[in-house]
Order: C-alpha cells, then sequence, then structure tokens
C-alpha cells in the first residue's frame, strides 16, 4: 500500500499527455493521441493533447482477441477470432489514438495503449472484467459516516480492489455532519492504525473539503464506493459548477440511488483529474486469487510465508503466524474475519 499524500505541483493536461511524442513513433503522425473521459454504450468521448473534444466510436479489431500462426511460412492471417472477456474494452482514463474524420467532429479510435494501473472488477455475470477506471494513481474509497451505516466488511472488498491495482489509497468518510466525532473515530481508528489516511468530510458544511483537494492536486483519482455516499455531493463541493446529479437515499432501506450512470473524468481548476464512478452494490474480484488475498491486507502481508506450513490457509492451521498476531492483537479481530469471507470460496 502507498499513502496518500497532499501535494503543491500543478497538474498537465490531458493526463498521460507526456507519453505522445512515443506514440507518435509508435503510429505514426496520422494519429491524433488523447484520453478517453467519458465511456458508455459503445461512444467514447476523447480529449485529445492539444485539448479538442471528439465523440468516438471503437475500431472493430480492438474488440476482440486476434491470433495470428507462428510459423513465418504462412500468411499473415488470423486464426482465431474470440471476444474480449471484458465488458468494454475501453474505460476512462485510457490513452488512445484516434483518427479524426473529414468533417473534424467524430473519429474512430485506432489504438489502445498500455494501462499504467486499472482499478476493475469481475462484472455480475461473472465471466467478464469490468474495468472501472483506467491509469490513475489514487484511488478514494469513500463510505458515508453515517445513513447508510458504513458497512466494515465492504469497505475492506474496497481497499483490496485498490491494493491489488496498486494504488495509492485514501479513505474518505463523508456526511460526517450526521455523527458524532466519537463515532468516526470509531471506524477510523482500525485503518489509521494500519497505515490509511481517513478524512471526514461533509459536502453539507464544507468540513474535510480544503484538506481533500491537497490529497486530490495533481493526481489522476477515482472516487469509488457504494451508492447513496455522496460521491457527486462531494464532488460538486470540491469543484463549484459541476452540478453533477445527486438523489437522497430511501429513508426506509437507507440504499442509495444511482444517480453516476457511466464514470467520467473531469478536470480539477485546482489541478488533476478525478472519475466520479457510479456506485457498486457488490465488489467481486477479477483475477485475484484466493492465496494472494493477505497480500492486499497492510497487516497481514508481512506475515505472509511466515507461517509453518507454505500451503496455510490462516486458518485453523498450526503455528499461523497470521492467527498468531490476530490472537495478541496485532491484527484486528474484523479484519481477520473479512479476510476469511474473501477467501471462503477457497476452502
Amino acid at each position: 500500500m502507498r499513502k496518500a499524500q497532499g501535494t503543491e505541483t500543478g497538474a498537465e493536461a490531458p493526463p498521460g499527455g507526456e507519453r505522445t511524442s512515443a506514440a507518435k513513433a509508435v503510429y505514426g503522425d496520422g494519429d491524433v493521441p488523447g484520453v478517453v473521459i467519458r465511456a458508455g454504450r459503445g461512444l467514447y468521448i476523447v480529449q485529445t493533447d492539444s485539448g479538442r473534444i471528439i465523440p468516438c466510436k471503437l475500431r472493430g479489431n480492438l474488440k476482440k482477441n486476434l491470433t495470428y500462426p507462428e510459423s513465418t511460412n504462412r500468411g499473415h492471417r488470423v486464426e482465431k477470432v474470440r471476444k474480449l472477456r471484458e465488458t468494454d474494452p475501453m474505460a476512462v482514463g485510457d490513452r488512445v489514438e484516434i483518427t479524426v474524420d473529414e468533417s473534424g467532429q467524430a473519429g474512430v479510435i485506432e489504438a489502445i495503449m498500455p494501462r499504467r494501473a486499472a482499478l476493475s472488477r469481475r462484472s455480475g455475470n461473472e465471466r467478464e472484467r469490468q474495468t472501472l477506471v483506467a491509469n490513475l494513481e489514487l484511488a478514494v474509497v469513500t463510505f458515508a459516516a453515517l445513513e447508510p451505516r458504513v458497512d466494515l466488511y465492504k469497505l475492506d472488498r474496497f481497499l483490496v480492489l485498490a491494493e491489488d491495482a496498486e494504488l495509492d489509497i485514501l479513505i474518505v468518510l463523508n456526511k460526517a455532519e450526521l455523527a458524532t466525532p466519537a463515532e468516526i473515530e470509531q471506524v477510523a481508528a482500525p485503518y489509521r492504525r494500519i497505515g490509511y489516511p481517513v478524512l471526514a468530510t461533509s459536502a453539507r458544511t464544507g468540513a474535510g473539503i480544503e484538506e481533500l483537494r491537497g490529497f486530490l492536486k495533481s493526481k489522476i483519482s477515482a472516487f469509488a464506493g457504494p451508492s447513496g455516499v455522496g460521491k457527486s455531493s462531494l464532488l460538486n463541493a470540491l469543484q463549484p459548477g459541476l452540478a453533477l446529479k445527486t438523489a437522497e437515499i430511501g429513508t426506509i432501506t437507507f440504499k442509495g440511488r444511482h444517480t453516476t450512470v457511466a464514470a467520467e473524468l473531469l478536470p480539477l481548476g485546482f489541478g488533476g483529474w478525478v472519475a466520479d464512478t457510479p456506485g457498486l452494490r457488490q465488489v467481486e474480484f477479477w483475477d485475484l486469487d484466493p492465496e494472494d488475498v493477505g497480500f492486499c491486507f497492510p497487516e497481514m502481508a508481512p506475515l505472509m510465508g511466515q507461517c509453518r506450513f507454505a500451503n496455510c490457509r490462516h486458518r485453523e492451521e498450526p503455528a499461523c503466524a497470521v492467527r498468531a498476531a490476530v490472537a495478541s492483537g496485532e491484527i484486528d479481530q474484523r479484519r481477520y474475519e473479512s479476510y476469511l469471507e474473501m477467501t471462503k470460496d477457497a476452502i
């Protein structure tokens, strides 16, 4: 885990623009480099490195995996074509190369540049990966301090998702005006103890907003969390004038209603870019082996490999370093239970 910190330097725009020269060397001057700032339903809004906003379609061959023959004696033809295991091969934050049509008002995405990092999860049908945001640096894991009450087990799942992507992480407890300082500290203390920065904010009163700006400045970040915790309201408070749509949560179920339906990368006036992502009710991991989950718990990672048995599952095995740390209080019991829940399918 890397600790999120504030910064005083300005951000370049658009994000990743420093790759322009390398991209031209690979793809030629005819293609225009840019970044996807909005994606959904087969249409992608690209901001070019010169600042133009171009709606684009995706070239068909980028929607499939192409397998070519290995022998040089055979023609360079496709032997196999299979659909990518992705809900969408493109994501907000992707660096791309586009061609623009004669009108100058529309384009086609011709190439996708390699990603530095991506916040991804397994989609609802469990057979595809859904990439929420690509090339980001900071995951702002956002929950409400109250209404709805923090689901600590779900919070842990978001943290593992971000740890697996090797992102800087900031935990934000929004709606701080609804909870007492003691209630907020009860949630925050165990996470601060293991190294996570935790910030209490209120989009309504402005508490913590200036400090949050310091964390976001000059970074490419994404707000991630369940519905109804006030992610869009926080962004509106951070950058007046965004006017992102918001909605009150239900007073009976306290479940949030989705107001953000598609991820969007937004420039921040004080420097940096931020993505507002749709609220997630389920967080399932993509390509994370159960035996690797422990490495995504900062308090457990140093103990991996110290158990008597190399294949220790940290459940009932004797001489388990993780269980010993739980017994001594070095590892929080509830966090350990969260780990067990995430790895139960491996039993």
